[in-house]
């Protein structure tokens, strides 16, 4: 589903123009937070509590569905305020609103879908998540060739999500039956104050990843957040790798918290899943990032060659990430996670305060600098809580060997691309085999541990 919905969203971007896009993009990215910050750490919370505890749907559910349908209220007068002080107006703040009744459903929906998620009903679960997208998308495929307009993009949305909203209601009432509402002060009251720490977690993490277009579209210009837009989307992409992988370390090391070596072993091992993939799919966008726009027939060949220096910019802060956000779940695993929000708060500060230096004059390309930046800073911190804070220490030789494999497979890649003009996935493919023999021949990679993963060799052992 993601690749399809990346290949749509470019279409819709062509056929919308960058700058509505931008002023798309900025919008949402402003609900989303909105409606997030004011869930109030009570998704994440009911999720948690409802796997914990076999009685708690019973017991407390009566009271945090309205509890939260209460706060789902709240987002749309702050937002809109919120939109009013930023100079939003009139069909502007229209669309506003309506990006906002979108987000408040999302939201709602995935406090609903908690009930699943902590039942294990991981497939119902699997299904709801890509519904919305399934019905936007095919929404979509017959509206672009018709002409696509915003009132369109906006209507077909809004529809997709009432209707998955409607459908996990309707299944979740139907495995646990119709819950009736029961209002009852102090289980509010315990749960809002149980959910805070969430709700720290949510506002740090969800101000960082959306501040940049926000403050773009309001402080350069609509067509500039357009250019952020079409390029962080693939950052989006890729990332999903490592925010799929991450978690299922963050458990192991919370397995091992008292033991020092395994959790060292561990990092070993994670820093080179987390890392190796993502390090060739970087040096390709370094050296072949303007082929992920072929599909924006309507923007000139310097509109391109902007969203491909952002691109860029951005896939190297892919690349800081790669390194070092396994560090960030070392931490936040293991009983870190105050010093964890620190930094990450401490990131926000300095995002925005070179946003307003930066962006009225640079646009798009400060937004990423600024990005790469403050991870940058970020992992830096990282590493100096796991050397002060662990007994784990850096695994400095592997960091170096990673950094080497890089170094090559970029140097390789600038000696094919010099002189030779291949088509980019002749070139592709080559560099594949050649980061292949590279990560073999750094000691990244033994060949007893391929040997390990080949059916007969799992037969014989």
């Amino acid at each position: 589903m993601k690749p399809g919905w990346i290949v749509v969203e470019n279409l819709v971007q062509d056929q919308l123009g960058h700058a509505t896009f931008g002023l798309l993009s900025a919008q949402l990215a402003l609900a989303l937070v909105v409606a997030a910050v004011l869930d109030l750490g009570l998704t994440p919370f009911a999720l948690q509590r409802v796997a914990a505890e076999p009685g708690f749907l019973a017991e407390t559910f009566p009271t945090l569905l309205p509890l939260r349908g209460l706060l789902c209220l709240l987002v749309l007068p702050v937002l809109l305020g919120l939109g009013w002080l930023l100079h939003y107006r009139g069909a502007d703040l229209g669309l506003l609103a309506v990006l906002g009744v979108v987000m408040v459903l999302t939201q709602y929906g995935q406090f609903l879908r908690g009930t699943l998620q902590a039942h294990q009903k991981f497939n119902t679960d699997a299904v709801l998540s890509v519904v919305e997208k399934f019905l936007l998308l095919g929404a979509l495929l017959v509206l672009i060739p018709l002409g696509l307009t915003l009132p369109r993009y906006v209507g077909a949305r809004l529809a997709a999500i009432v209707f998955t909203t409607a459908l996990t209601y309707g299944l979740m009432t139907r495995f646990f039956g119709r819950i009736r509402y029961r209002w009852r002060w102090p289980v509010a009251r315990t749960a809002l104050r149980a959910s805070l720490p969430f709700a720290l977690m949510t506002l740090l993490y969800g101000v960082n990843e959306r501040v940049d277009m926000v403050m773009l579209e309001r402080l350069a210009s609509r067509t500039e957040a357009g250019y952020y837009a079409g390029a962080y989307r693939w950052v989006d992409a890729v990332m999903m790798y490592a925010w799929t992988v991450l978690p299922l370390f963050f458990a192991r090391f919370a397995s091992v918290v008292r033991d020092a070596g395994a959790q060292r072993e561990l990092l070993r091992f994670g820093q080179r899943v987390v890392t190796l993939p993502l390090l060739f799919i970087v040096a390709f966008v370094l050296f072949r990032g303007e082929v992920v726009f072929w599909q924006f027939k309507h923007s000139s060949p310097v509109e391109v060659a902007r969203m491909t220096l952002c691109l860029k910019v951005l896939f190297v802060n892919v690349l800081v990430h790669g390194f070092f956000a396994i560090y960030s779940t070392l931490l936040t695993s293991t009983n870190h996670e105050r010093a964890v929000g620190w930094l990450v708060a401490a990131s926000i500060g300095l995002n925005i305060g070179l946003n307003l230096v930066f962006l009225p004059k640079f646009g798009a390309v400060a937004a990423a600098v600024d990005t790469l930046v403050c991870a940058a800073a970020v992992s830096v911190g990282y590493v100096v809580l796991v050397a002060r804070r662990t007994g784990v220490g850096i695994p400095a030789q592997l960091l170096a060997r990673l950094l080497l494999a890089f170094g090559l497979l970029c140097g390789v890649w600038f000696g094919l691309q010099y002189g030779l003009y291949l088509r980019w996935w002749v070139e592709a493919g080559l560099m594949a085999v050649v980061f292949g023999l590279v990560v073999l021949g750094t000691g990244l990679v033994q060949r007893k541990e391929i040997a390990q993963l080949l059916p007969g060799k799992r037969i014989s052992n």
